[in-house]
């Protein structure tokens, strides 16, 4: 099934951008795409998951964002050697020990299961107070991504506003028991171009809208999916890292 046939007719551009990088990221890590090899053509691309050149651009400017591709003048898009560099969520595999990795791949799937629900409870549960908090956090994270701030603490009081959201206080406790700690950090570095940078935040800004604004219309099943597409791009990005880690020890 393409990109484009498994969202919502009115989903906008950057949903389907951010769809396509989350597809290829699994490509990657699953070995579909191996280190060195050629990523197929804009063309090739928009055709197979059905969707325009510049969502491709866009999906593919978040891939080098994550350091998983470079762009090679007149010869394509290629998947980057793992050990030789990162692979996405800020984190180095040289600094990050196999057993770390596995850890938070772990608890991004736990989460997955609780917040994904957490989210289409929110949409129906919550209060108009409620809403507020979760639109703020959502501009808090937006203003530190835009101004180059870390942003794991503003990220994590957005999830946790959507738990409380549930009006069950139990989404709050899993949630803060866990930690922010296992908030994927932003592949941003000063080394990046202006036009990556700004990539990356479009597509991270455009996952959380999807998300806020599922709740804030009371769409239960468009919270869910959203919350789901988030949560799961992470664990791609963590998995490709475990892959490349396992490559630097042999």
């Amino acid at each position: 099934m393409s990109v484009a046939t498994r969202g919502r007719p009115h989903q906008g551009s950057g949903t389907l951008a951010s769809r396509l990088s989350e597809a290829l990221r699994q490509s990657i890590a699953g070995g579909q795409y191996p280190p060195g090899s050629k990523l197929p053509s804009e063309a090739q691309l928009g055709e197979a998951h059905g969707v325009s050149r510049t969502v491709v651009r866009e999906a593919i400017a978040a891939l080098r964002s994550d350091r998983l591709v470079e762009a090679r003048q007149g010869a394509g898009v290629f998947v980057l050697d793992l050990p030789s560099g990162t692979a996405g969520a800020g984190l180095s595999i040289e600094n990050v020990d196999h057993a770390r990795v596995s850890s938070v791949i772990e608890f991004l799937e736990l989460r997955t299961a609780v917040e994904v629900e957490a989210a289409g409870l929110a949409a129906l549960r919550r209060s108009p107070a409620q809403e507020e908090v979760i639109i703020d956090c959502h501009y808090a994270v937006q203003a530190c991504l835009e101004a180059g701030r870390p942003s794991s603490d503003a990220d994590f009081s957005l999830h946790l506003a959507i738990a409380e959201a549930t009006n069950n206080p139990r989404f709050r406790d899993f949630l803060s028991m866990i930690g922010k700690s296992v908030i994927p950090r932003a592949a941003l570095r000063n080394e990046e171009s202006e036009e990556d940078q700004a990539a990356y935040i479009r597509l991270l800004t455009e996952e959380h809208d999807a998300i806020v604004s599922a709740i804030s219309t009371g769409d239960e099943d468009t919270a869910r999916e959203a919350m789901r597409r988030h949560l799961r791009g992470s664990q791609s990005r963590y998995r490709a890292l475990l892959r490349g880690q396992r490559q630097f020890v042999r």
